[in-house]
């Protein structure tokens, strides 16, 4: 109907969430799944109310600059909003929201797959049972570091690093944290506090990254921080490339800082760093940590949420600005 809001999806979302937007908004699809650039943003802005981006569409202030008055939300598809300007499209009126909550369970059910691939060999494992390489066994064949019983250490203990937490606990690991601030002891359900990630990460024999990328945290884990680990440790990153000095990573494997390393996120993606093809040990997947059936259902349904309030004149309970 023509007094529907006009809404552009830009990449190809779960059939429900499609079947919903459709249902309820003028829905223009972006079938052909590609990332939409700058010059489709500014144009989308003047013939849509609202966009339903994904974290490969990036609002820059340059962006946010030309677009026009008519757009008035975007509804993000991902917890993460390191892609939007959010000041500048503050300024601009525009309405931002995100989904979180719905993708914690799923995005750290990839970081333990990410923790115990890398810690367990799971890469060569696999390598040279595939090519019919195995011809050979002994004790001291690929052994590993034992996940059950270690010291964990998470940055950034919100949604994510606290579900992340619960399941390791499942491992009987002894979980420590840095954050912004000290979590209730209801939160952290017995997890050590550490108020300097020096201190976290002198007991870290597992590292895992689960803060936001922003100009503060990129670059975090660099040749001085990787240092302070200790030796052997292994280091998963299910949150942001951004976060880890690719350079200083692969530096720390070489010397045997790090033991191994789990990676879900690059500094450049799609494609990664090609340097890491040389590693059985790391174990890398393509940046899918929230990519199962319920999750992408949860996140397609909660941005659609906010643009029903918001459209509905209320505030939509993920608004960012």
């Amino acid at each position: 109907m023509a007094d529907k809001p006009r809404l552009w999806i830009t990449r190809r979302l779960s059939d429900a969430t499609l079947e919903r937007a459709s249902r309820d908004y003028d829905t223009v699809i972006n079938h052909e799944d590609t990332p939409g650039t700058a010059q489709d943003l500014i144009a989308a802005s003047a013939e849509f109310d609202a966009i339903i981006p994904c974290h490969s569409e990036h609002f820059s202030a340059e962006v946010a600059a030309q677009l026009d008055p008519r757009l008035k939300i975007i509804a993000n598809h991902s917890v993460g909003v390191d892609h939007c300007d959010l000041p500048a499209l503050g300024a601009r009126g525009i309405t931002v929201t995100n989904t979180p909550d719905v993708l914690s369970d799923a995005t750290a059910e990839l970081a333990m797959l990410l923790m115990l691939g890398a810690a367990r060999n799971a890469v060569a494992g696999d390598r040279i049972v595939r090519t019919g390489a195995w011809d050979f066994w002994s004790p001291s064949f690929m052994v590993g570091k034992q996940v059950t019983g270690a010291r964990l250490g998470i940055i950034g203990m919100g949604r994510v690093g606290r579900a992340f937490a619960t399941k390791a606990r499942g491992f009987d690991m002894k979980i420590h944290y840095y954050n912004r601030s000290e979590l209730s002891p209801e939160a952290a359900q017995g997890a050590t506090y550490h108020s300097t990630l020096g201190s976290l990460l002198g007991v870290a024999d597992f590292l895992s990254l689960h803060c936001p990328a922003t100009p503060e945290t990129t670059g975090l884990m660099n040749a001085e921080r990787f240092a302070m680990l200790p030796d052997g440790a292994v280091m998963v990153n299910s949150a942001r490339g951004a976060l880890v000095d690719e350079a200083a990573l692969t530096a720390a494997l070489d010397s045997g800082k790090l033991m191994a390393a789990g990676l879900d996120c690059f500094q450049t993606e799609p494609g990664g760093n090609p340097a890491f093809a040389a590693y059985d040990n790391i174990f890398m997947l393509p940046h899918i940590g929230s990519a199962t059936t319920r999750t992408r259902d949860a996140m397609g349904f909660r941005a659609l949420d906010n643009l029903d309030a918001f459209f509905a004149g209320k505030t939509p309970g993920d608004q960012l600005v």
